[in-house]
């Protein structure tokens, strides 16, 4: 197409990876809960959207942005914790349905919490000055802040992948996702590693709410279409499956991007267009299992 350069291109790409890490956050959360402890958290998206908020209200106290990026995390974590063990716990083992409906009801009292605390209108949120302007990447200049969006995503990863793969806690997580059984009869408490898994799942989506703010802003319905692209991440990715997120979300994300530049009114549809393709294909996602729904 006339006007289009190896070098846009390029650009575009580096474009949706940047935004790929903020589903891949999302879709890690999401998967991990699915895959650990079989819950649909449509919840997830409210998660993010307080997310945002928290760091909102931090800034309100005289913190700054990297106080936020550390603690807004940890806080909604802890929410989600609070939520599994008073609400989700008694659901399992109910089937799939009961925790689905909870957290989809769930997510409108959480929204709605936000509309009373904060106002119905969106709340502007500063990039820190020293993620502010462009660097040279080499193919042009490409906004600071979405590199570190990139590097922040690929070190949440990484340790994801060393608390669960390299210590005795990850151990026995993966463990009791598979046999919880086993691990009771060994003496270990399944119910603290479910709060705990349900902690780094809502954590996870609050870092991609927070992250996501200074590109957007923080608004009560911020988590809503987001969501929707989670659980096309999630499902292309395979339902559980820790590297399938990571790299459908990379893939939904420059999907989403080239979409933009070639065909903006059609970069929506080519989310869902995607998922049909790869759904056709291999109905269980990338590195999903077949039959792990039923």
């Amino acid at each position: 197409m006339e006007g289009i350069t190896l070098d846009l291109l390029a650009l575009q790409i580096f474009t949706g990876l940047a935004l790929g890490a903020i589903y891949v956050l999302m879709a890690l959360g999401m998967s991990l809960l699915f895959g650990m402890l079989t819950v649909v958290n449509f919840a997830h998206g409210a998660f993010y959207m307080v997310g945002a908020y928290v760091a909102v209200a931090l800034l309100g106290l005289g913190a700054n942005f990297w106080v936020c990026l550390f603690f807004a995390p940890i806080l909604v974590g802890l929410l989600g914790m609070l939520v599994e063990r008073v609400l989700i716990r008694p659901l399992y083992g109910r089937g799939i349905d009961y925790p689905l409906l909870l957290t989809f009801g769930l997510s409108y009292v959480m929204i709605e919490a936000v509309r009373i605390l904060f106002g119905t209108t969106g709340i502007s949120f500063d990039t820190p000055d020293v993620l502010v302007g462009a660097a040279d990447i080499g193919i042009g200049y490409f906004p600071i802040y979405r590199l570190f969006v990139i590097g922040v995503a690929a070190a949440a990863v990484l340790g994801l992948w060393l608390f669960l793969e390299r210590t005795p806690y990850g151990l026995i997580i993966r463990a009791g996702a598979r046999d919880p059984q086993i691990v009771r009869i060994l003496g270990i408490d399944v119910g603290r590693v479910w709060l705990v898994v349900f902690g780094i799942g809502t954590g996870l989506a609050a870092l991609a709410g927070m992250l996501a703010a200074p590109l957007q802003g923080a608004s009560p319905e911020m988590g809503d279409s987001v969501l929707a692209i989670a659980f096309v991440v999630t499902v292309v990715g395979g339902m559980g499956s820790l590297l399938g997120a990571v790299l459908a979300g990379l893939l939904v994300g420059v999907v989403v991007s080239l979409a933009s530049l070639f065909a903006p009114e059609m970069a929506q549809v080519s989310i869902f267009a995607l998922m049909a393709v790869v759904l056709i294909i291999r109905p269980q996602g990338f590195f999903g299992r077949a039959g792990l729904m039923s």
